[in-house]
């Protein structure tokens, strides 16, 4: 299930026309996810360009383990499909950071595994997909709206990236959980993005491809991996798309 990165996104014409050498020094990130597959290759990669990066993960012992792996991170434990998790995970991610130029929501559920019919789904895997891949990003991208607007005003040029799977634009059979909340959360990016374009606030919905993941493994466990992109290479791609957004600022 793979897709241009770029054919996904929604951004300004020309947005990746000029790129400033560092747009990424002391930029704010938050990335959800960020223990395991993309999330961590996230993580590593803005962390090497000279990024701030806070994550969130549900589980305390990996957020520990890789807050020791890379120093300078902010591990936030928390579960974005629950709804009392998210006031204090934004209070934290905006409190570490001092505030906030990037959010990416990047945790993802598959619903049902292994993979079922929509018709074999039980109604608790859609929900949990759904609380996961909608609402969490929903709910967290609302309760730091204050932040990233205030982004904005400071000058810089905000962004929330979502990340989407072409599972959300194609109809696979047996990704019917997935894929209507992908399709969900691509769309409410699009809205978005309408929305909060006079409050300066970018939203963007970019699918990375199919990538050798603990994810992707459970979801196509007979998949062979080397036929696979590479998480990190991935989040190098997203990094750049998310650098021409940021970079904006700097040539108004």
């Amino acid at each position: 299930m793979t897709l241009d990165l770029q054919s996904t996104v929604t951004q300004d014409p020309g947005a990746q026309e000029t790129r400033p050498a560092q747009p990424f020094a002391g930029l704010r990130v938050a990335i959800t996810g960020g223990t395991s597959g993309l999330g961590l290759a996230l993580v590593q990669e803005f962390l090497a360009r000279g990024a701030r990066v806070a994550f969130v993960a549900r589980d305390a012992k990996r957020v520990e383990s890789v807050m020791l792996e890379h120093p300078g991170s902010h591990g936030i434990v928390g579960n974005l499909s629950v709804k009392d998790d998210i006031y204090p995970i934004a209070m934290q991610i905006a409190g570490e950071l001092g505030g906030l130029d990037v959010l990416i929501n990047n945790a993802s559920d598959l619903g049902p595994t292994p993979l079922a019919l929509l018709g074999d789904t039980e109604c608790e895997d859609l929900e949990r997909a759904l609380a996961t891949n909608v609402v969490g990003p929903f709910r967290l991208t609302k309760a730091l709206m204050g932040a990233l607007t205030a982004s904005a005003r400071e000058g810089h040029r905000p962004a929330v990236l979502n990340i989407s799977s072409d599972a959300a634009i194609n109809p696979y059979p047996g990704w019917g959980a997935y894929g209507a909340s992908k399709a969900a959360l691509h769309h409410m990016t699009r809205i978005w993005n309408e929305e909060l374009a006079a409050e300066g606030v970018h939203f963007m919905s970019l699918d990375p491809g199919d990538m050798d993941t603990p994810m992707h493994a459970l979801a196509v466990p007979d998949a062979d991996p080397t036929t696979l992109k590479r998480p990190e290479t991935a989040a190098r791609e997203l990094a750049d798309a998310v650098g021409a957004v940021v970079a904006q600022h700097a040539n108004r």
